[in-house]
């Protein structure tokens, strides 16, 4: 493995570094097709439960997108067209993703916890025409297919279902000869249903050349990926994190990807799959790595590994600490939305500050704002946005899909907010507060929930927690915790007084926790990000 990283001067590349979009692009003819023309490039070691062990060229999945692209086109689907992708880490998803680029038809992507309810929803409003899934998905769309009646091509992975057409029969009889389209580099490429804390999901729509090339940012300064790498990121397919890193991010580089196909998150498992595989660079949320630091490292080796990454949320400095011991790797954080590509990250070559989120991304003009459009200060916080006027970057999201008004909101002038706080420091790095509405104000003062959660993990008995706003009488509102305990460890009235000490001594006094709930879960979405927008309902629709 050579040692040099991709960016080494990291003020040099965010002066210098541009992204170029040609006047058309399609990812998989200009990018993966150009790996295969290596026959044994490596794309996929494909690895499941039951020790199934399966690799892929990019020659493979070249043509094993061209076969499905013929099967599609063969059923009516046409360049513009919505497909509604729902599977779990199948090699399928891998071929359908690309296919859906090459024919020029839009690739919705959803996680397998989908409902019926949400099936219908999401068809009807994307308006598909296909959907490609899993039987047990089948299953629910058949209870309401008649409801969609867009829905005119239905298949099913893995085994035969009546009225569905099975894929790896249709692939095998369709020919590898398929001309990619020719997509402009503005042509709709994939949907995404992204939830607010209001409303029904609304759908971010990234165009044919800005998302693929944004990730260039992705894949090569924050994953920091070369040709020869084995990148694992332990993300659910229904997510815009598999866009970035298991499939734009990695194949921009040429890397193989790991996949590690179950249908429940191991600690245990996964890392025995990291100590046996030559896996070399890995990407988890940090519910992910919290699960693994509970686990005792000192019984793994991890020689191959080089560089680890976190996202979704900001990651305790505690955990990234336990993590740099086990295995020499300090976790990386990055952050950004399904609406756009890395925004800001550690990149490998400046110093990681824990608990920060790093420094703007080559390319993108970031910046913490006030409500007038005005840069702030450091140390001050406000709202993080992106400067999209005169130049618009390359990695952002086109519009909230058939809703302008949405897609105006997100607005301020020149720039595009993210819908997250923060402030800046001296030295440029970005420091997390909080969702613009997770951030509790008590007593006069603003807590973002993610300091005190820092603070509550560094407490043994803390597994997990989620801190929100609940109400109070006299100061309006005060910090509460939920804590999930770590093995061993009982619920009581003391402990919950020895963690409330423990918080005042590690933080500001008036950021302790009031309220302590002891819970055996706590909402996630998909990504494993908390659902703290849940919490805090709950709590004030007690009151």
């Amino acid at each position: 493995m050579s040692q040099t990283h991709n960016m080494t001067d990291y003020n040099a590349t965010y002066k210098e570094f541009k992204l170029e979009v040609p006047e058309y692009f399609n990812f998989s003819g200009d990018v993966i097709d150009k790996w295969a023309e290596d026959p044994n490039k490596l794309a996929m070691w494909w690895v499941d439960d039951a020790g199934n062990e399966v690799k892929k060229t990019f020659r493979d999945i070249s043509n094993a997108s061209k076969r499905l692209a013929n099967v599609l086109k063969s059923n009516g689907v046409k360049q513009g067209d919505v497909i509604l992708v729902i599977l779990p880490r199948n090699i399928e998803w891998w071929e359908t993703f690309t296919a859906c680029i090459r024919m020029g038809a839009l690739n919705s992507p959803g996680t397998t916890q989908l409902t019926a309810k949400d099936l219908e929803f999401r068809a009807n409003k994307a308006e598909a025409v296909c959907i490609i899934t899993n039987n047990d998905i089948a299953a629910k769309f058949d209870t309401v297919a008649e409801n969609c009646p867009n829905v005119k091509t239905k298949i099913v992975i893995t085994e035969p279902r009546d009225g569905w057409l099975f894929y790896t029969d249709e692939v095998a009889k369709a020919s590898d000869q398929f001309e990619t389209a020719k997509t402009k580099s503005d042509d709709h490429c994939i949907v995404y249903f992204t939830s607010g804390t209001t409303g029904f999901p609304k759908m971010a729509l990234h165009t044919h050349a800005s998302y693929p090339i944004g990730h260039q940012i992705t894949g090569k300064f924050w994953l920091d990926l070369k040709p020869d790498d084995l990148h694992w990121n332990i993300s659910d397919t229904g997510w815009a994190k598999a866009a970035w890193s298991s499939f734009f991010g990695p194949w921009n580089c040429g890397s193989a990807q790991f996949i590690h196909h179950t249908d429940r998150f191991d600690p245990k498992k996964t890392l025995e799959l990291l100590a046996k595989y030559p896996v070399t660079t890995m990407c988890g949320a940090p519910t992910i790595y919290r699960m693994l630091v509970l686990q005792d490292l000192s019984v793994y080796k991890f020689p191959t590994l080089r560089h680890c990454v976190g996202a979704g949320e900001p990651l305790n400095p505690e955990i990234i600490d336990v993590w740099k011991k086990a295995t020499g790797c300090t976790i990386r954080d990055g952050y950004g939305q399904t609406e756009t590509v890395l925004l800001c990250g550690s990149f490998p070559c400046i110093e990681p500050r824990f608990g920060s989120m790093g420094k703007p991304s080559p390319t993108i003009d970031l910046h913490v704002i006030d409500e007038n459009g005005n840069i702030l200060p450091p140390n001050t916080e406000g709202d993080i946005a992106i400067r999209v006027k005169p130049n618009r970057p390359v990695g952002l999201f086109k519009e909230y899909w058939k809703e302008p008004e949405r897609t105006a909101s997100v607005y301020r002038g020149d720039w595009y907010l993210t819908g997250d706080r923060a402030y800046m420091d001296k030295d440029g790095y970005f420091w997390f507060v909080g969702r613009a509405d997770d951030v509790i104000l008590t007593s006069g003062y603003r807590i973002g929930p993610f300091e005190v959660e820092s603070a509550l993990i560094e407490h043994p008995a803390v597994a997990e927690s989620a801190v929100v706003s609940s109400p109070d009488e006299t100061r309006g509102e005060v910090v509460k915790a939920f804590v999930i305990l770590a093995p061993g460890y009982t619920a009581s009235d003391e402990l919950a007084k020895e963690i409330q000490e423990h918080v005042k001594k590690v933080t500001a006094p008036y950021k302790y926790p009031r309220k302590i709930d002891f819970v055996t879960v706590l909402p996630k979405t998909v990504s494993g990000k908390i659902r703290r927008i849940e919490l805090r309902q709950a709590e004030w629709g007690k009151k």
